[in-house]
């Protein structure tokens, strides 16, 4: 390339070396060398555009004229050259922008696994005809444990370890101020079942998902918070039959294979007869683990026929109605589903965990 900043230099010259030199050009790396070196800050025709100043003043506007359409011309060819590199996807190798290299993938976000499952147990109860029920997280003590066949003193109110909350307000009345009720962070889900009962009429088939707070020590199996699924069905003629088959379709198709379930019976206030749902072991098909304890079952949760006093405490005609109740762990269903082996790592806020799903 010739570079002459003196004022004779033959601008047709200049104008037929630069554009041979875009011509042979290879990469976009040369070209950027050709514009810096005649059309840069310090380029040869941006110097010759200074340099007008020197010569005879008559002379000034043809000479400028010739500069400018010099420039005009190499600035086409520059452009020209470009579309012809993006044409043929050459990829550039200077430092600025390469349009050619594959763009950087955004990443998306990840639901939680407990959302994965809670949305997983929705979606296969609905497609049983059953709706989805949810209710406020701080209840009062009537809900939550005397409707529930769970009164005060009881000693069933132990198998509950709860989160009791302070209120100064109190309800007036004509007569006197009533102290209002106590409130707690509610142990179980079992209180929305209450307030919809309260509300509707059977038949009906419900589950009621939700968070729930237990005070009690935290290790690899327990937590202050998590989250339970409980169902209820009410109707005429409801039985445990009717139980057992719905829960054995809902873990064959959560789990994706054939279950074995079994009821074992057991205690809660608010059911009975009462009984602890478990299914064949996952992990040795039944045959005896380290997981199940070598008894070749999971326990999976609880359930029962409603109890009569609960039906009492909202006004059910015990002659027309019964129904029955299970609830399970959501936490228990992930960590099995996903084989995590400690329920804190769902409240961890270890972005790692959601990454996986």
């Amino acid at each position: 390339m010739k570079k002459n900043n003196d004022e004779n230099t033959n601008i047709l010259s200049i104008k037929n070396d630069v554009l041979q030199a875009i011509h042979g050009a290879n990469s976009a790396s040369e070209l950027n060398k050709i514009y810096n070196a005649y059309l840069g800050k310090n380029g040869v025709l941006r110097n010759l555009l200074r340099s007008i100043g020197d010569i005879p003043a008559e002379k000034r506007p043809g000479y400028a004229k010739e500069i400018h359409n010099v420039i005009a011309a190499i600035e086409n060819s520059l452009r020209d050259k470009e579309g012809v590199f993006l044409e043929n996807n050459i990829q550039t190798t200077d430092k600025g922008l390469d349009i050619t290299m594959p763009g950087i993938k955004i990443k998306n976000g990840h639901l939680h696994p407990l959302t994965l499952i809670e949305r997983r147990i929705e979606h296969i109860f609905s497609s049983l005809g059953f709706g989805v029920v949810e209710g406020p997280e701080v209840e009062d003590e009537w809900h939550n444990f005397d409707a529930l066949n769970i009164p005060k003193n009881h000693p069933a109110r132990d198998m509950w370890d709860t989160f009791w909350l302070r209120s100064k307000q109190k309800i007036s009345n004509s007569k006197k101020q009533i102290p209002s009720p106590r409130l707690l962070l509610r142990t179980h889900t079992s209180p929305v079942q209450i307030r919809y009962m309260e509300m509707h009429e059977p038949p009906f088939r419900i589950i009621v998902p939700g968070k729930v707070y237990r005070f009690e020590a935290t290790d690899a199996s327990h937590e202050l918070q998590f989250n339970q699924v409980e169902g209820l069905m009410v109707g005429k003629d409801i039985s445990v039959a009717n139980f057992k088959y719905i829960i054995g379709v809902f873990f064959e198709r959560f789990f994706g294979t054939k279950i074995n379930v079994r009821l074992r019976a057991s205690y809660f206030p608010f059911t009975e007869p009462s009984f602890e749902v478990d299914i064949n072991c996952l992990f040795c098909s039944g045959k005896g683990c380290s997981t199940c304890g070598h008894s070749g079952w999971l326990e999976m949760g609880g359930a029962g026929m409603v109890h009569s006093e609960v039906f009492n405490a909202v006004k059910y005609d015990l002659k027309l109605v019964q129904g029955f109740a299970f609830g399970f762990g959501l936490e228990r269903f992930a960590m099995m589903k996903y084989r995590i082996p400690d329920i804190r790592l769902f409240n961890s806020g270890d972005i790692r965990l959601s990454q996986q799903f």
